[in-house]
């Protein structure tokens, strides 16, 4: 136990050094002010990024990636819990267990879509999935993955298989959360599933879909339960259910949503919540919750500048980037 303490304030030490370091708003507002894709793409230097001054998308792409990549290896070899980062890496199994299943149904290559930052390799899932060995999969993937393929194949419907894997997802999260003990993240999970099922509810009313599409779209295990959500018969009900939460803000302009309003405006404060509720964790001096902060916010920067760079190589408007980037934790 007294290691644990130990490593947990180094590791937090480390962490709390590294703060500075991360893209913010000034730096953001600096990239986006920068005269040319080049100019922004060196300013980046000083977070810790090589130069991608020189790079085109997908070669920008494979630098985010590998530099993900390299802080969740990192951190998991310093850590005294391993649980925390395979938390942030977990989202990644999925997300490439939907993209093997809807390739091998639409029968294309989709490689390139894959993403080596999980708790597993693409190539060891794919060869797992492939050998129906789906007991060797980390978590509740194999059994998540399983379910998901059967479905896909009786209903050619990739929208449902998605629905299965996501639920798996989140109730892996809350299991993880829940083993660890600490308050901090199951109250992010919580979080992270009341996002989800909002924004499942805004674009489903907004596209007038009915009362069983959301029911298979939600998921268990929020702060707010799904027969209340479903109970919630228009927007007004739906803004109401939301008041006096993390996610007030958000359930407003998710009103205004679905009579038409900017998608936007919407999800990016559904996404800032969550950052505000992370930055609770600099009221804490070491643990789990600086790590899960930095982690977060690495993530965040990962999104901030890849909106950044591949916006500017597109000749989009730095306004129009500007409006679309969520609040930076730094």
């Amino acid at each position: 136990m007294l290691k644990n303490k130990e490593s947990y304030l180094c590791l937090s030490a480390m962490l709390r050094a590294r703060e500075p370091k991360l893209l913010n708003a000034d730096k953001a507002a600096r990239m986006l002010d920068a005269s040319t894709y080049e100019e922004a793409a060196k300013l980046l230097t000083d977070c810790g990024y090589e130069d991608m001054s020189q790079m085109n998308t997908s070669e920008v792409e494979q630098v985010l990636s590998g530099h993900r990549k390299e802080i969740f290896e990192e951190i998991k070899r310093l850590s005294p819990d391993r649980m925390i980062p395979e938390l942030f890496q977990m989202k990644y199994d999925y997300h490439n267990a939907k993209v093997i299943l809807k390739a091998e149904a639409m029968e294309s290559a989709s490689d390139h879509l894959l993403s080596d930052a999980g708790r597993i390799s693409p190539a060891e899932l794919k060869s797992l999935y492939h050998e129906e060995k789906f007991s060797s999969m980390p978590g509740h993937l194999g059994k998540a993955m399983e379910e998901a393929s059967s479905l896909l194949a009786r209903t050619a419907n990739p929208q449902q298989a998605d629905f299965v894997l996501d639920k798996a997802y989140y109730a892996e999260f809350t299991e993880a959360a829940k083993q660890s003990g600490n308050a901090f993240l199951q109250g992010y999970g919580k979080l992270l599933i009341d996002c989800a099922n909002l924004k499942s509810t805004v674009r489903t009313m907004r596209m007038g879909k009915d009362r069983d599409f959301l029911k298979d779209a939600l998921i268990p295990g929020g702060s707010i339960g799904t027969d209340r959500i479903l109970a919630a018969s228009d927007k007004e009900a739906l803004a109401a259910l939301f008041s006096c939460s993390e996610l007030e803000k958000a359930a407003a302009l998710g009103a205004e949503a679905i009579d038409g309003g900017t998608l936007t405006d919407f999800e990016r404060s559904c996404d800032n919540a969550l950052n505000t509720y992370l930055g609770k964790a600099k009221l804490v001096s070491f643990g789990s919750e600086p790590v899960t902060a930095y982690l977060a916010a690495v993530e965040n920067e990962i999104t901030a500048v890849r909106m950044i760079l591949t916006g500017r190589l597109a000749g989009i408007r730095s306004d129009v980037i500007r409006e679309r980037l969520r609040d930076l934790y730094a």
